[in-house]
């Protein structure tokens, strides 16, 4: 009974620590640049659109350029937030690998 109790405290404690790590994630920001920084956007948390910033130069220009840009900003700002997110989970489930032996965390 000793190793379910302990096995109990530990699932607390990693229950715990997954929901510190999504209020971090939810946290983050990141911010995506493309065209030589000419456009940028920032994304916060789970890839909510923040801001868009677009350098003054680019107004007079093709609006299919700059939409495509903005594009390329945005997926430039996911990739960075989705792997400073998987870094914050990491660390936030490092060391509980020992739960239970032969038990493998889901991701």
């Amino acid at each position: 009974m000793t190793d379910l109790s302990k096995i109990m405290q530990q699932a607390q404690k990693m229950q715990a620590k997954m929901q510190e790590a999504q209020a971090k994630v939810e946290s983050i920001e990141a911010e995506g640049v493309a065209g030589a920084g000419l456009i940028r956007v920032t994304l916060k948390g789970k890839g909510e659109l923040v801001s868009v910033r677009i350098d003054p130069s680019m107004m007079g220009d093709d609006a299919e350029i700059l939409e495509d840009l903005i594009k390329a900003a945005h997926a430039d700002a996911r990739k960075r937030l989705d792997q400073a997110a998987e870094k914050a989970m990491k660390e936030a489930t490092s060391g509980l690998g020992g739960l239970m032996p032969g038990f493998k965390m889901p991701f």
